[in-house]
């Protein structure tokens, strides 16, 4: 420590002289002669290690407690950045939930679109082949009535050609 306060090592020096100059022939400090003098010298060095001592306890302790909170400090810059990054992925998270939901979403619509479309086209066929069966019975039916006329005309034709004809005659007896 480089001050010069009267606590510091400078002036303790500057003191003992003084007290040794002093100290002898006019009865020293008190007038106890050299004994009262080194007494004296020693109790204020005591006091000036006992100062120093106390000066160095509590410069320590304030050393302490500014790297305490220095730590205290860093360590929650630390947690806000933790933080933030969190928050940065959960939001990042977020938004490829969101994207995928649309994409997937898109693709359902199309597939709903085409699912439409094919149901469209399968009642259009499944009413086209009905309709179509539907006519081959009607046709088959018409061709039925038809060789049935054509029958029944052909019979009269011939049955005009033969004359009387009975189905079931009497029996004649000769």
């Amino acid at each position: 420590m480089n001050d010069n306060s009267i606590f510091s090592g400078g002036w303790l020096w500057a003191f003992l002289i003084i007290a040794l100059l002093f100290g002898g022939g006019l009865g020293g400090f008190g007038g106890g002669g050299a004994a009262n003098t080194e007494r004296i010298v020693n109790s204020a060095i005591a006091e000036q290690s006992t100062a120093n001592g106390l000066r160095d306890i509590l410069l320590s302790s304030a050393n302490n407690n500014y790297e305490t909170a220095r730590l205290i400090s860093e360590q929650n810059a630390a947690m806000m950045a933790q933080n933030n990054t969190n928050l940065v992925n959960a939001i990042q998270g977020f938004n490829t939930v969101n994207g995928t939901i649309l994409s997937q979403g898109a693709g359902i619509q199309e597939a709903i679109s085409r699912l439409g479309y094919q149901m469209d086209s399968c009642c259009c066929a499944i009413k086209s082949q009905l309709l179509q069966d539907k006519y081959d019975r009607l046709y088959e039916q018409y061709r039925s009535v038809q060789v049935d006329a054509s029958n029944a005309a052909q019979t009269q034709t011939l049955l005009a050609a033969m004359g009387r004809w009975v189905a079931n005659p009497p029996a004649v007896a000769i």
